[in-house]
C-alpha cells in the first residue's frame, strides 16, 4: 500500500482537501437534527414562532454549507483519486522500460495489460471512497452517536450492540471473499491473453477455420471468471441483509423503548424525533462502510498485483561508473556458460569460448534450439551470463552504460516489429536525427528502396500497427535499413533475411561491405548461402560450439555443418533457387 500511495505525489493538497471538506459536511448534517429538536421543543410546542423562525433561518445556513463542502470533497475527491491512475499507470509503463527480458518473462503481457487498465481502475475507485466516504461515513457514525449518548445514553447502547453485530458480519464476507477476487484477477489474465492471442493471429485463425475453437475457448475463460464473480458477489450480497436486519432491528428498539420514556417523562418528542434522525444517519455510515469494505476487498488483490510491477527490480543496471564509449567492435566469449532460468541445470549455452575481430563478417548457423538467438542476445546485454564473461571493444558489456551499449550494437531481432507511424518514422528509431538522405541510402544498403519508391506516398506512407500493409520481406529489410541508421559497431541480423529471396539476400550482404566495413557483423540464418562467404562461420549444437572456422574447412572437417550444407544442396537448394542437377 505504501509503494501505492507513494504515487499520489502532485496530488497530496486534493487528497488532504477531501476528506476535510467530508468532514466539515459532517458536522453540517450532525448538527440539523439537534437544531431540529429545538424547533419542535423551543418552538413549536411552546407556541414561539420566533424560535422557529431563527431556527429555521440557521438550518437553511448550515444545509447550504453542507451542500458546498460536499460538492468540493467530491471534486477534490474525484480529482486526486484520477491523478493517483494517472501516475500509477506512468510508473508501471515507465517500470516496465527498464526490465529486461527476464524480468518481462516473469509477467505476461496480457498480466501486465490488465493492471494498467482493470486494477488500477479498481484502485482509483477504492481510493475515491477512502478519501471521501471512508472519512465521511465514520465521523457521521462517531458524531451521530456522540448526540446519542448525550441524548439518552440506554438507548444509545442499542447502537453499539447492532455496529458489533455488523462489523463480525462483515468481517466474515471480507475473509472469504478477498481470496476469490484474488484467483479472479489472474482468471482476467487469461482472457486478455486469448483475446490478444486471436486479434493479432486472426489471419491463422481464418486461414485454419479455427473460429469456433476459439470462440469455445474465450466462452470457457469468460464462464470461469463469470462463476467467480457469481461466487463473490453472492458473499457480498449478504451485506445488505445484515444491513436492513440492523436498520430496522434499531427503528424497533428505539421506539419500543423512547415512548415508554416520553410516557415517563425522561425523554421529550424533540429528543425522540432528533434520536430518529440519528438513527438513519448510523445506519447510513454503517451502509456506506460497507460499501467501502467491499471496494477494499475488490481492490486489495488489485493493489497487490500493480505493486508487483513497481516494487519489481531490474535485473540488469548499470554498474556505478559505466563506461560510455565503446572502442570498437571486437567481441570475445570468455568460457561463458548461459541459462534462461538460473540453477535451473538446463543451460541454453555452455563452455563458449570465442574471440571476433572488430569487422569480421561472421555467419551463425544451427539448427533449431541451438543457442544461436541466446548467443547474441549476450552481446547487447538482454540477459547476463551465469558465468564467465562477454567483452565487447576489449571491455566486459557488464562495465558498459547499458544505452551506450546497445546504441553500438545494433540488433535486427528475429521477430521484425514496424510501429505505428510513417516509414520516415519507422526508421529513425535508429537515428532520430537522421536526414532524409541518410535514410535512403540505408534503405539502399537494405534493399527497402525498390519498394518504397513504387509506393504512392513513398517514405511517408503510413505503417499500420505491426506493419500489417506490409509484407514479411519488407518488413525486414525496413528493420535493417533501421538498424544500418544507428551506424553501429557492431550489426546483429538475427535470421532477419529468412522472408528475403537470395538474390536479394546476397545484394544486402553486398552493401554491408561497402557501406559498413569497419562494422563488425553477425548473421544468423538457416540458409548456409547467407553465411557461406563470411569470413568465418560458427557452427553451434545444442549450446556448444560445433565448430568456427571458413566454409571450405568447415565442409572438410566439421560433419554437422557438412550435413547441412549437403541437405540443402542435394534437396534442392534454397526456395528460390533451383538445385544441383545429381546424376
Amino acid at each position: 500500500m505504501r509503494t501505492i500511495l507513494a504515487e499520489i505525489k502532485q496530488y497530496k493538497k486534493d487528497s488532504i482537501l477531501a476528506p476535510v471538506c467530508s468532514g466539515l459536511e459532517v458536522v453540517m448534517e450532525v448538527l440539523l437534527p439537534f437544531i431540529t429538536a429545538r424547533i419542535i421543543d423551543e418552538g413549536l410546542q411552546a407556541g414561539n414562532l420566533s424560535k422557529v423562525y431563527q431556527y429555521g433561518a440557521l438550518m437553511i445556513v448550515m444545509a447550504f454549507f453542507s451542500l458546498l463542502f460536499g460538492a468540493m470533497a467530491g471534486k477534490y475527491a474525484a480529482a486526486a483519486s484520477s491523478g493517483l491512475a494517472c501516475n500509477l499507470r506512468e510508473s508501471i509503463y515507465n517500470r516496465i522500460q527498464t526490465f529486461s527480458f527476464s524480468n518481462i518473462d516473469r509477467f505476461s503481457t496480457a498480466g501486465l495489460v490488465t493492471r494498467m487498465t482493470t486494477d488500477v481502475t479498481n484502485i482509483q475507485n477504492a481510493f475515491q471512497m477512502v478519501i471521501r466516504i471512508a472519512v465521511r461515513a465514520p465521523l457521521t457514525l462517531i458524531c451521530s452517536m456522540a448526540m446519542c449518548f448525550w441524548i439518552n445514553v440506554r438507548l444509545s447502547l442499542i447502537f453499539a450492540g447492532a455496529i458489533l453485530f455488523l462489523a463480525a458480519v462483515l468481517g466474515i464476507i471480507m475473509k472469504k471473499t478477498m481470496k476469490i477476487f484474488d484467483e479472479a484477477f489472474k482468471t482476467y489474465d487469461g482472457l486478455n491473453a486469448s483475446v490478444q492471442e486471436n486479434v493479432s493471429a486472426i489471419r491463422v485463425v481464418k486461414a485454419y477455420v479455427r473460429e469456433e475453437y476459439e470462440n469455445k475457448k474465450f466462452g470457457k475463460a469468460a464462464d470461469q471468471l463469470y462463476r467467480m464473480f457469481v461466487k463473490a458477489e453472492g458473499l457480498l450480497a449478504f451485506n445488505n441483509p445484515a444491513m436492513m436486519l440492523v436498520v430496522y432491528g434499531c427503528i424497533l428498539a428505539v421506539a419500543w423503548l423512547g415512548a415508554h420514556y416520553i410516557v415517563i417523562g425522561t425523554m421529550s418528542t424533540g429528543e425522540l424525533t432528533s434520536l430518529f434522525s440519528y438513527i438513519l444517519s448510523i445506519m447510513m455510515s454503517l451502509m456506506m462502510l460497507s460499501m467501502v469494505f467491499v471496494m477494499i476487498t475488490m481492490s486489495s488483490a488489485s493493489v497487490r498485483r500493480v505493486s508487483q510491477v513497481l516494487t519489481e527490480k531490474p535485473d540488469l543496471q548499470n554498474p556505478e561508473s559505466p563506461v560510455t564509449e565503446v572502442p570498437d567492435g571486437s567481441i570475445d566469449f570468455n568460457q561463458v556458460n548461459f541459462s534462461y532460468r538460473r540453477n535451473s541445470g538446463k543451460k541454453a549455452l555452455a563452455d563458449i569460448d570465442l574471440h571476433i575481430r572488430s569487422g569480421e563478417t561472421i555467419g551463425i548457423i544451427g539448427g533449431t534450439g541451438a543457442g544461436k538467438s541466446s548467443l547474441v542476445n549476450l552481446i547487447s546485454r538482454l540477459y547476463d551470463v551465469e558465468s564467465g564473461s562477454v567483452c565487447v571493444g576489449g571491455r566486459d558489456v557488464r562495465e558498459y552504460d547499458m544505452e551506450a551499449l546497445r546504441n553500438q550494437v545494433s540488433v535486427v531481432l528475429q521477430k521484425n516489429v514496424l510501429f505505428s507511424g510513417t516509414i520516415l518514422e519507422n526508421l529513425r528509431w535508429g537515428n532520430e536525427k537522421a536526414t532524409r538522405k541518410e535514410c535512403e541510402e540505408a534503405c539502399r544498403a537494405a534493399c527497402a528502396d525498390e519498394f518504397i519508391e513504387q509506393l504512392p506516398e513513398k517514405y511517408d506512407t503510413y505503417i499500420e500497427r505491426g506493419g500489417t500493409n506490409v509484407s514479411g520481406g519488407q518488413k525486414q529489410r525496413l528493420c535493417i535499413a533501421r538498424a544500418l541508421l544507428k551506424q553501429p559497431k557492431v550489426l546483429i541480423l538475427d535470421d532477419s533475411t529468412s522472408a528475403v529471396d537470395t538474390a536479394t539476400d546476397a545484394r544486402i550482404r553486398q552493401a554491408f561491405s561497402e557501406t559498413i566495413p569497419g562494422t563488425t557483423k553477425l548473421i544468423i540464418s538457416q540458409r548456409v548461402s547467407s553465411v557461406q562467404e563470411a569470413d568465418r562461420i560458427l557452427v553451434l549444437e545444442d549450446g556448444r560450439v560445433s565448430g568456427f572456422d571458413t566454409h571450405k574447412n568447415l565442409l572438410e572437417s566439421n560433419a554437422v555443418y557438412r550435413e547441412i550444407y549437403e541437405s540443402q544442396s542435394k534437396g534442392g537448394g534454397d526456395f528460390d533457387q533451383p538445385g544441383k542437377e545429381t546424376a
